[in-house]
């Protein structure tokens, strides 16, 4: 079943970003990963919670996918990289069925 990633991101310094984006996308890729959401300006549509700086979706084969990405070498050097200049709120969810 088709599992996502989803993220919320505030940016505190831009330092980070010209790296970590130019190898992002392969690094999701290389795990069957599809960017299906990756942007800024988000606008508030309900709720109260601060506004994150930007946000992505990422679409997985399946849960084991996703997992297998997140602890891989490669995402957690980038991770080290992004958490220099970021905080992020992410979470795994499943397709409905």
């Amino acid at each position: 079943m088709t599992a996502f990633v989803i993220g919320q991101m505030q940016i505190h310094s831009r330092d980070w970003m010209e790296a970590y984006f130019a190898k992002i996308p392969d690094v999701v890729a290389a795990h069957q990963g599809q960017f299906i959401v990756r942007g800024g300006d988000p606008e508030r549509l309900e709720g109260e919670a601060p506004l994150p700086d930007a946000a992505f979706i990422i679409a997985f084969p399946d849960r084991d996918h996703a997992r297998a990405f997140w602890v891989s070498d490669a995402f957690q050097t980038l991770a080290v990289l992004r958490r220099s200049g970021s905080t992020l709120n992410a979470v795994l969810v499943d397709k409905l069925p």
